[in-house]
């Protein structure tokens, strides 16, 4: 098998089956949008399950990277992904927005499906590599893969929020999950606050001691070293979506949406996975009163929701698109004319490049999370308003609140805020436009993807350099050794 210096495991592989089942194409979504730059330039390895349920695929190449492959049985993506995953970790570590549920089976499921993937990538790893494990879906990879390959430096991002230590304490595997994060060397979260949790559960559960952002973690022979936790909150690849927001028929395209809303004065867009912790209930009611109250018109305005498809086969996503879908249709219902509409609803996905338009159409982008890792749709839209125009509307529970100071920060649980909010961003005047968006666009390009991995892998660079210096020290020590015996 072939091995890489360096190798990414996620849950995902970054591509998806083409239509026809015969090939391969690249995935869309936020993580693999964050390392396709990285590993198209390092050459590497990533790790990965392919979607498909009790299939067994070999290694292979695509675009560049090397493939692995880990396969999951149905009952694996039951319990391990749809259950433990998402029906446990999400929803405990997004502030309990929907109740986590605790099942022993899933917590089973979890630790044999990790000890895979770590199996995995200890087989795709070559001496001394570096490893960075991806996300909340593999927080046991870490140590069970120190404890396969002690020789590997190894990295962990975690892209979702991480809670407050009242509400982490609630896990019954509380100690097992910290321990398995803490077999990283970096261990990296969006937000200051959310390493911070983490250390404070570190210091609660572990008694292991913290400084600044090191924890001492023993080594298992009677030492210690050193785990870093720290902020690094993550970007996009900014220059790609100002290279499509200036292709003439992207621009087109956007006056054709434009023209197919019935040219409304604004329109406003909100982009998100179909799922409870993105506020979309909060927006849509917001918007029905400003509505209800006369403060804006369909002629004024239409929103444009996109909701793409997410985890339909779990309880609480399809009740949340009951409601969502019963709120668009009363909304419409009570405001629609003939001409206009007050929500144009989509629950799809849709390429990037019809985003981009969407982006260039949207006077007002809606990001009204409840909790959110970082929220990488808030960076794309600004950074695709190549005009300088447009307003974001941000929620101040998402990471991308603590980079971006210009956009209009709200607390979406504050109805009446949000809705003043809204009214404010429809009319704001152009010179406040440009002078917010300016400073907006200016931290996201200067703070890219480019940036993000390179500030994460230098700090992983500096446990590398020093485990091959202390191996060198100790060849040096060796042979000397050697020749006194001599």
């Amino acid at each position: 098998m072939t091995q890489a210096d360096f190798v990414v495991v996620a849950n995902r592989l970054p591509v998806d089956r083409t239509p026809d089942g015969e090939g391969w194409r690249r995935s869309p979504g936020g993580l693999v949008t964050a390392l396709e730059p990285v590993m198209r330039r390092a050459d590497g390895a990533w790790v990965g399950w392919a979607g498909q349920p009790d299939v067994e695929l070999d290694p292979f190449e695509f675009d560049g990277v090397h493939l692995v492959p880990v396969a999951l049985t149905a009952s694996d993506v039951q319990n391990y992904y749809e259950g433990f995953s998402n029906d446990t970790i999400w929803p405990l570590y997004h502030d309990v927005i929907a109740a986590p549920t605790y099942k022993r089976a899933w917590w089973d499921a979890y630790v044999r499906v990790n000890r895979r993937f770590a199996e995995a990538a200890a087989a795709a790893a070559s001496p001394h590599a570096i490893v960075w494990v991806q996300d909340y879906q593999l927080q046991l990879v870490p140590k069970l893969l120190r404890e396969l390959r002690p020789d590997l430096t190894i990295g962990y991002f975690h892209h979702i929020p991480f809670p407050a230590y009242g509400l982490y304490s609630q896990l019954p595997w509380r100690k097992q999950v910290l321990e398995g994060l803490l077999g990283a060397d970096v261990i990296g979260f969006q937000r200051v606050a959310d390493a911070g949790n983490f250390a404070r559960a570190v210091r609660r559960q572990l008694r292991f001691e913290t400084k600044a952002s090191g924890i001492l973690v023993p080594d298992g022979e009677g030492g210690t070293r050193v785990a870093l936790a720290k902020a690094f909150p993550i970007s996009i690849d900014a220059e790609s979506y100002i290279e499509l927001a200036q292709r003439p028929e992207i621009q087109q395209r956007a006056k054709e949406i434009r023209e197919g809303l019935g040219n409304p004065r604004k329109i406003l867009l909100g982009v998100d996975r179909l799922d409870y912790t993105k506020g979309i209930r909060h927006r849509l009611k917001a918007w029905g009163e400003i509505l209800e109250d006369g403060r804006a018109t369909v002629e004024d305005a239409t929103l444009v929701q996109v909701a793409s498809p997410s985890r339909e086969r779990v309880d609480a996503y399809v009740q949340l698109r009951d409601e969502i879908e019963m709120t668009v249709g009363r909304i419409n219902g009570d405001y629609d004319t003939t001409t206009h509409t007050a929500i144009r609803y989509l629950h799809q996905s849709y390429p990037r490049e019809e985003m981009v338009a969407l982006f260039l159409a949207a006077d007002v982008m809606l990001v009204t999370a409840l909790r959110d890792g970082m929220n990488l749709v808030a960076k794309e839209y600004v950074a695709s308003r190549i005009d300088n125009r447009g307003v974001l509307v941000l929620s101040e529970f998402a990471g991308a609140a603590d980079e971006m100071g210009s956009a209009l920060l709200i607390n979406p649980h504050d109805i009446d805020g949000l809705k003043d909010t809204i009214v404010r961003a429809l009319e704001m005047p152009s010179a406040e436009q440009g002078r917010r968006m300016r400073a907006l666009r200016k931290r996201v390009r200067d703070h890219d993807v480019e940036d993000w991995s390179r500030e994460f892998l230098e700090a992983l660079s500096t446990f590398h350099d020093r485990a091959s210096s202390a191996r060198a020290a100790a060849e040096v020590e060796a042979h000397d050794d050697e020749e006194d015996a001599e």
